[in-house]
């Protein structure tokens, strides 16, 4: 096989190289296309464009493949926990105990926020969203630790690694407590990393919540499905800051605002406000199911099918099972739930969506969960947010870290006026 491809243009052959991945992904390598032609290409959305390489996470959509590190997916699921998985996706390898304990000891001793950033919360409004409350508070930290602002070859950036992962939930979880005027919780150093979130965001102050194992379990399998995904577009994003060497703080900040869009991280909350309206038409799910077939009535089913899957999304087939334990456990009345099982039904046996391959996704099932177990809607994005810090975090590595490495600066095909006089402000009108 050819180690080049040949693109013909003008009369003249140029000769690409052709790389492949360790997955065996194939791809042309067009950095010197322009230097060599005076060309770029043009692909907007960035679906045929390979921004970097990376060692962190495979993806192979066809075949419903999904790996951290080499590792499929459905093991971490069955074997691995939300803090192991991040190590691994951080750090490249799974840690020996003693590296686990170490690991699990520093998320221990920054898991407070500086006392002074509650400050900060009392700024924002009442009806402030938690995920603005979330970038922010992340970046302000960077004010109150300057001294984990430090170079990533740095031993304190093991530290900085930590303490952003550690803060990030209690953050998320004092940002929800300002947001319903609830009074502060405080993690305690006892529980386990998604424990310790759910008893920040529901004990009292005179009473802790009283934490199901199914429950935190559940949480801790989303954080875990969600904690990397590719190029997606806030990976994306913390790459590009990364690579005008910002700081950690801001480049993750920068990944939450990315996120908090609705064709991104929202996807799971527009799962439960489709099921709403659903209830609010007085519809059990199959008027909208039929309207969904018919392409002339605007309804579409929110949390079904993939782009990047092409096949059943492999998030889907494990976070599904733990929806039914847990559901099967709480033993929840809640009309929405029942509109959402009869929509998973149809789209799994109606050949309509089986054809298409509208099979339901990680958010349909995720939303499901974060409502069984009482998290807010409002809440849903921010857990998505605290699941995708480690990938966020090991691809501000990979950029650091790669010699040499450039600001990113994307190309652009020009569409305005090729050019255009200045009319002086007297005679325009």
């Amino acid at each position: 096989m050819n180690d080049f491809a040949e693109l013909r243009w003008d009369g003249r052959t140029v000769s690409l190289p052709l790389i492949e991945g360790s997955a065996h992904e194939k791809a042309i390598d067009i950095s010197r296309l322009r230097d060599q032609t005076g060309l770029i290409t043009l692909d907007s959305g960035y679906s045929n464009t390979g921004s970097c390489e990376s060692a962190i996470t495979f993806i192979d959509g066809e075949k419903g493949i999904l790996r951290y590190r080499g590792i499929p997916i459905e093991e971490l699921a069955e074997q691995s926990s939300f803090v192991e998985t991040a190590y691994l996706i951080i750090y490249g390898k799974l840690p020996t105990r003693g590296e686990f304990q170490h690991f699990g000891d520093l998320l221990t001793a920054h898991e407070l926020i500086h006392e002074d950033m509650k400050f900060h919360f009392e700024g924002f409004p009442p009806n402030a969203h938690p995920m603005a409350m979330l970038s922010s508070m992340i970046n302000s930290a960077g004010c109150y630790y300057p001294e984990l602002l430090a170079p990533q070859e740095s031993q304190d950036f093991v530290n900085e690694t930590a303490f952003i992962l550690s803060q990030v939930r209690t953050i998320a979880a004092f940002a929800y407590r300002k947001s319903r005027g609830l009074p502060i919780i405080y993690p305690k150093p006892e529980y386990s990393y998604s424990a310790n979130f759910l008893h920040m965001m529901f004990s009292r102050p005179n009473a802790d919540i009283a934490l199901k194992p199914e429950v935190v379990r559940a949480l801790d399998l989303i954080l875990l499905l969600h904690a990397d995904h590719e190029q997606n577009c806030s990976t994306s994003t913390v790459r590009m800051v990364a690579s005008s060497k910002a700081n950690l703080f801001a480049s993750v900040a920068s990944g939450v605002c990315a996120l908090w869009g609705p064709l991104h991280g929202g996807a799971n909350q527009a799962v439960i406000e489709m099921l709403e309206q659903i209830h609010r038409d007085g519809d059990d799910g199959s008027r909208f199911v039929a309207a969904a077939k018919d392409k002339k009535s605007g309804r579409r089913l929110m949390g079904f099918g993939h782009r990047v899957y092409k096949n059943y999304d492999p998030r889907a087939k494990i976070i599904k099972r733990q929806c039914d334990e847990l559901l099967a456990v709480l033993n929840i009345s809640d009309p929405l739930l029942d509109i959402a099982l009869r929509l998973e039904q149809a789209a799994l046996n109606d050949p309509y969506f089986i054809e298409r391959k509208l099979y339901p996704n990680v958010d349909f099932y995720s939303g499901i969960i974060m409502r069984a177990i009482g998290l807010p809607l409002e809440m849903f994005t921010v857990i998505f947010a605290i699941g995708r810090m480690p990938g966020w975090i090991a691809n501000y590595l990979e950029v650091s870290q790669k010699e040499g490495g450039r600001i990113c600066r994307p190309r652009q095909i020009y569409v305005g006026e090729p050019l255009a006089p200045y009319i002086p402000l007297e005679q325009r009108g």
